[in-house]
């Protein structure tokens, strides 16, 4: 099954684990996800969804595995990202893309 979405994953180690997440106005909590282009392969998607939904530049340092969605069927590519500046504990980016939208970002715990 070909991979049709890709997640940038970005974690930070404080008092507890943390992933970065945000709240979509439409939509709600998330994660940031996006399409992989046609020719583009899973990791620079994930570099690309991240820069365009959150105004962050990263590396892809690590593949996580894939994930079937069993909502929709696709299948998901999930890659840990490194991020180089310090990101804050919460922000605002206003995204272009779906005619623009401010997502507010904030660091989720996982444990």
């Amino acid at each position: 099954m070909t991979i049709k979405k890709a997640c940038p994953v970005v974690l930070r180690s404080s008092e507890t684990l943390e992933i970065l997440a945000f709240e979509h106005p439409l939509a709600g909590l998330q994660l940031v996800k996006g399409s992989v282009e046609p020719g583009e392969s899973t990791r620079a998607a994930a570099a690309r969804e991240l820069f365009e939904e959150a105004g962050i530049q990263s590396k892809v340092i690590r593949d996580l595995g894939a994930w079937r969605s069993p909502i929709t069927g696709q299948m998901w590519a999930f890659h840990e990202c490194h991020v180089a500046q310090d990101l804050p504990d919460t922000w605002v980016h206003h995204a272009e893309d779906d005619g623009g939208h401010e997502f507010r970002f904030f660091w989720h715990p996982l444990m």
